[in-house]
């Protein structure tokens, strides 16, 4: 921009000194020649300097606006590697979402082939407890019956040991208890006591051979005979002197006279008679009396046998009521019969052998899952 031409140069104009003649028209001229030169100059440098600002600001304003473009350039660039980017994510994103979606199914078929596995394998358990508990039941009751049929313990025994190891490789807490009724029976049975059925038996044998023996209520005189034979016999076997062997005629005359001699000396007698129809009893049935009295001692020894002491008592019951109806209560031999009569009936309430009721009911308790 020029300057716009004022009145201020010409003020600053240098004024002539004082008392100085100058010619006006020649001061005029030459002051405003300088006065445009220095205004030209200042112009001139005012431009130049505009003129490097302007290009200073022109290259800033290029290099600003290169900038501009690269990171414009750049920025785009990053969006599209972004959008790339985001676009992979959202579609690693589909994809993991689609194999979480899979996962999640097989894991859900996993779990229920898990739980049908878990419940098979209760269900095998279950089964195998359950045949457990049905072979040891039918294993004890089989061996109770052979030890009802042997009258001995040792079956029982046997079988619960065998139970009770098969219990402890099985390792299930749920038969935990059948374990311990187990050992309870166990510990019954080592300390339970049982007759001998052999000797049962011999003294059975031994009453069945004695019934021909026993005297009759009304046969006391023959009894008293007979005795008094007896004892004269084994006083001369002790000490006395041998006594030839008399023939069979001899010994049934000298019995006959003992007996009629007794009948004699107890023509009058008097005593007490508790069962009448023991003193009426006829020769004839004093024998099927003598047999009914076998058959009931043979039938008691059959009940032993077979394990039936319900009705051996009973057949025992009603031979020592016999002995003790028909026979004479003063023979020792009637009084020995009626005390060995007694010990075997005594012996077999002995014989009963132990219940396993408490195990029974801990595999009736285990059998139905309790």
């Amino acid at each position: 921009m020029s300057p716009a031409p004022s009145s201020a140069p010409s003020a600053a104009a240098p004024v002539p000194p004082t008392g100085a003649a100058v010619a006006p028209e020649a001061a005029v001229p030459g002051g405003t020649g300088k006065l445009w030169a220095y205004s030209l100059t200042a112009v001139a440098v005012l431009a130049a300097a505009g003129l490097t600002s302007s290009v200073l600001l022109w290259q800033k304003l290029s290099t600003i606006q290169e900038q501009l473009a690269r990171q414009s350039a750049d920025a785009g660039a990053q969006a599209v590697e972004a959008r790339t980017l985001a676009r992979e994510a959202q579609e690693q994103t589909s994809d993991t979402a689609t194999r979480l979606t899979v996962a999640e199914t097989r894991l859900n078929e996993v779990a229920l082939q898990r739980g049908q596995l878990e419940e098979l394998m209760r269900s095998v358990s279950r089964s195998r407890d359950e045949t457990l508990v049905v072979d040891i039941e039918a294993a004890l009751r089989l061996a109770q019956q052979q030890a009802q049929f042997t009258g001995h313990l040792e079956p029982l025994v046997a079988s619960l040991k065998s139970a009770q190891q098969r219990i402890e490789r099985a390792a299930q807490p749920r038969l935990l208890p059948l374990q311990r009724a187990m050992g309870h029976d166990l510990e019954r049975l080592r300390t339970a006591t049982v007759a001998d059925t052999a000797g049962l038996l011999a003294q059975l044998d031994e009453l069945v051979r004695q019934v021909d023996e026993l005297p009759l209520h009304n046969a006391v005189a023959q009894g008293a005979a007979t005795r008094r034979l007896q004892a004269r016999a084994n006083t001369h076997s002790d000490g006395a002197a041998p006594v030839p062997d008399q023939p069979w005629w001899q010994s049934a005359l000298l019995r006959g006279g003992e007996v009629v001699w007794d009948e004699v000396r107890s023509l009058v007698r008097v005593s007490r008679i508790d069962q009448p129809e023991a003193i009426l009893l006829a020769p004839e049935q004093a024998f099927f009396l003598r047999e009914n009295l076998k058959l009931k001692l043979l039938n008691a020894r059959l009940g032993v046998l077979a394990r039936q002491f319900e009705s051996a008592r009973a057949d025992l019951s009603a031979a020592s009521a016999a002995i003790h109806k028909y026979f004479d209560p003063a023979s020792r031999r009637t009084q020995n019969a009626a005390t060995t009569l007694q010990q075997v009936q005594t012996h077999m309430k002995q014989t009963e052998l132990p219940r396993l009721d408490e195990t029974f009911a801990a595999l009736g308790s285990a059998a139905a899952g309790r």
